[in-house]
């Protein structure tokens, strides 16, 4: 079954009343996006430009550290 065929299935199963809202979001897959309009990062790209300075045990003793069992300032 391919990816046409599990969208055709989700739809028969909406309420009549949700299928104008669905119209809608269709359409505006349709419309063509802005020149030089930059595509819009996926969740994963925004987690990969985090960055969390701590202490070289942070990770390993988290939960100390979230639980206040152990401060930040006690490692340096």
């Amino acid at each position: 079954m391919n990816t046409k065929d599990l969208i055709h299935q989700e739809i028969d199963k909406l309420d009549e009343s949700r299928l104008t809202e669905l119209y809608e979001i269709v359409k505006r897959f349709q419309e063509p996006k802005a020149p030089g309009e930059k595509p819009q990062r996926t969740f994963m790209e925004k987690l990969r430009d985090i960055s969390i300075s701590g202490p070289p045990d942070f990770s390993e003793n988290l939960d100390l550290y979230l639980s206040g069992a152990k401060q930040i300032e006690d490692v340096h």
